[in-house]
């Protein structure tokens, strides 16, 4: 992992993924490695799906989905030469998230993340996502993500 979170640099700030300033939200934190992103998450019991022992596939979905987009904005302001979260701040949506639920994901395990850019045409961001727990990959997403400017 190299430096600073990306959220902490302000990519993202009320997301209920990956908003730095979202208290009640997953808060995951997403960081450089080669040219690359990774991250690691660990659960809550609430945060279960189905029974008590597996993650809920919702909260997958928002790990991928964030992490993704996290990187799309952070590989925008490396391209540009500017430091994160400077204005006029850049951001992902999502117009598209594509995920593939392979295993069960245990409640209690460490979540990794990694997500690499796999084609920028334009506004237009293709990321590629995998997500493990205990050693093994459990689901993996593709995203697309549409670039807009923040206030």
């Amino acid at each position: 992992m190299d430096g600073q979170a990306f959220q902490d640099q302000g990519t993202v700030r009320y997301c209920h993924g990956c908003g730095a300033d979202n208290e009640q939200g997953l808060r995951i934190k997403s960081y450089w490695d080669g040219d690359e992103a990774t991250a690691s998450w660990l659960a809550q019991p609430h945060h279960c799906g189905g029974t008590k022992q597996n993650l809920n596939g919702g909260i997958i979905a928002s790990l991928i989905d964030c992490h993704s987009l996290n990187l799309a904005i952070a590989h925008a302001y490396k391209q540009e030469q500017r430091p994160m979260g400077g204005a006029p701040r850049i951001g992902y949506v999502t117009a598209n998230l594509n995920v593939s639920y392979l295993k069960p994901t245990p409640l209690a395990e460490l979540i990794h993340l990694r997500a690499r850019i796999i084609k920028i045409e334009g506004r237009k961001a293709w990321v590629h996502c995998a997500l493990t727990a205990a050693g093994e990959l459990r689901a993996t997403g593709e995203v697309l993500g549409v670039r807009v400017q923040w206030d």
